[in-house]
């Protein structure tokens, strides 16, 4: 049955069963837009508008960021940064995230994309794990970083601040306002320190020549899993450039060299680098960088003065846009795709989005070890409410039992029973970096990867997901889990057990909640709690909430019943429906 593909019958008119690639380097895409679209605008910057529509923002054209890739390339191997070393980027969108992304590629450097809210504690395992001699950050970010062990601390420390990317007087009034945030602060002048702006000025626009191929590394995406330790999907060439082309497949209605972007999505993100950053340069489009997507009212502004036509995000994002109270000033008519991930998009506001925008916008899958996308619903052909859509051009999707057959092999179940969705394209990943045994946990010996999602495919080749497999929470689209929170927890003196759940929430999807048992003699309540879990992890897997209980439910054998706790709070909520 999945061998026949039922979902090809679905397919929009103009999607191809196979995308064609051939050996495409990820950077190549960047050098071949600018090639062809040499005066157009890759990257704008939109910090701000001012009274009379002045705009606080930079742009950078192709040509410019192409010059710009290849003089950061040459400062890296200035620096000693050589092929195969790991370079981190923790920033937000800016155009120098830009620039360093490409320009690692150029290098031939693995680029570790690192979240700008890590605490010293998740930004020390990362750089540790990863081994990355160098880090291109924020100035304020420092503080976090001479937090970690002298051992772990990359040798080479780039700063780039958000008003170095802007002309005078603009420089001077985001100054301001940036240093207030904390986000920008005074570093010396130290070995091992340097200033982006000066790499970029000092080095000239000559690559090395590199031998790298399809099958080379990257990027290491960090991802939680079965042990709970964030580790890195290494995704290839091919991965990253392949889920490109399905991408471009997917929108039959894409422009090259017209469409604009809004990246509020972070880059830092495998969705928000993928579907935003590495589709719009590869398809000449305008790159516009927002820093910070939990800003509504900038959103609205940007898609109505700059006629923003493609606008990736997640449901909370379009939540916020139809439920902000001056929505209706605004002209989103210019939008005409979004493709929404990350977690379930509710039928409602699928429906009053699109009456607002009268673009389309449709549901999608994936996870960080595909690169990301695996499945989508049509942009502009028949949809399925409620379903994550049909296996995109080149996937081959399957849904099996949940338990292995004698010989070790999971079997295939019927059209209509669940079981676990399992896949096999060319954008799954190469592996987890120097973690064989996890790696064989989720790709078995036919070249499966189970995404530890429990779904179920109808005859006519549609997904749904049902259930996950393993204890994870996507809250806002972040993958937390579980035992990440609870070590945390377990690392308070008052905490004698503790377990962490994802329960429903209207905002969130899902958000973190904490069930905790006090040593005995001890008094605590929940901001001491939140305010601990605060100083040790990134501000989307602190718990929202914490309950505190006497015991925790158990199994015969002692193991704590997470499921039991969902399924209390979700008659608890069913209860004040």
């Amino acid at each position: 049955m999945y061998d026949q593909k039922p979902w090809l019958a679905s397919y929009e008119a103009g999607v191809p069963e196979q995308i064609n690639y051939s050996g495409l380097l990820l950077h190549q895409t960047l050098d071949n837009a600018a090639q062809k679209f040499p005066n157009n605008i890759a990257v704008r910057f939109l910090l701000k508008y001012l009274p009379l529509g002045i705009a606080i923002q930079s742009k950078l054209t192709y040509s410019e960021l192409k010059d710009a890739t290849d003089r950061f390339a040459t400062a890296l191997r200035n620096l000693g940064v050589q092929q195969g070393d790991r370079m981190a980027i923790m920033m937000p969108n800016t155009p120098q995230q830009v620039v360093a992304f490409y320009g690692a590629l150029k290098a031939g450097v693995i680029i570790v994309n690192t979240n700008p809210t890590y605490t010293p504690r998740e930004l020390e395992h990362q750089l540790r794990d990863s081994g990355a001699n160098t880090i291109v950050i924020m100035s304020g970010l420092t503080q976090r970083l001479n937090q970690v062990a002298a051992d772990v601390k990359p040798k080479n420390v780039i700063i780039a601040d958000v008003p170095d990317s802007l002309g005078f007087p603009f420089n001077r009034l985001a100054e301001k306002a940036v240093r207030a945030s904390g986000a920008m602060i005074d570093v010396a002048d130290a070995p091992g320190i340097y200033r982006f702006n000066t790499l970029l000025k000092t080095s000239p626009p000559q690559p090395p020549q590199l031998t790298v191929g399809p099958d080379d590394t990257v990027l290491f995406q960090y991802t939680g899993g079965t042990t709970g330790v964030p580790k890195a999907a290494m995704l290839t060439h091919k991965n990253l450039v392949s889920n490109v082309f399905q991408m471009e497949a997917w929108l039959t209605n894409l422009e090259f060299g017209k469409e604009k972007t809004l990246a509020a999505l972070p880059a830092f993100h495998v969705y928000g680098m993928t579907v935003s950053m590495l589709l719009t340069i590869y398809a000449g489009g305008e790159l516009i960088a927002i820093p910070d997507p939990r800003q509504t009212q900038h959103i609205l502004e940007v898609i109505h003065r700059e006629k923003v036509s493609l606008y990736p995000g997640i449901p909370t994002m379009y939540t916020a846009i139809i439920n902000h109270p001056k929505v209706q000033e605004y002209n989103l008519r210019s939008v005409k795709a979004c493709l929404s991930g990350g977690m379930a998009l509710p039928v409602q506001v699928q429906q009053k989005f699109e009456e607002i925008t009268g673009g389309k916008l449709v549901e999608g899958y994936g996870l960080t070890e595909t690169s990301p996308v695996a499945h989508a619903n049509p942009v502009n052909g028949t949809r399925q409410p409620g379903c994550i859509g049909l296996p995109v051009s080149s996937t081959e999707a399957a849904v099996v039992a949940l338990e292995p057959s004698a010989d070790g092999r999971y079997p295939f179940v019927a059209a209509g029973q669940e079981g676990e969705i399992v896949l096999r394209g060319p954008q799954v990943m190469k592996g987890y970096w120097q973690q064989q045994e996890e790696t064989d946990k989720v790709i078995d010996a036919d070249g499966w990867f189970h995404t530890g999602d429990i779904g179920v495919m109808d005859e006519r080749g549609w997904f749904k997901i049902v259930d996950r497999k393993k204890d994870l929470i996507i809250a806002s689209g972040y993958n937390i889990v579980p035992r990440e929170v609870e070590e945390v927890l377990y690392m308070h003196p008052k905490v004698q057990e503790a377990v962490v759940a994802g329960v429903p929430d209207e905002h969130r999807g899902e958000t973190v909640k904490a069930y905790v048992v006090l040593k005995e003699g001890q008094s605590s309540n929940v901001d001491e709690i939140r305010s601990f879990c605060k100083e040790n992890l990134a501000p989307y897997k602190v718990p929202t909430k914490v309950e505190f209980r006497s015991e925790l439910p158990k199994s015969q054998v002692g193991k704590i019943l997470r499921r039991v706790l969902v399924e209390e709070e979700m008659k608890k909520q069913a209860g004040k429906a």
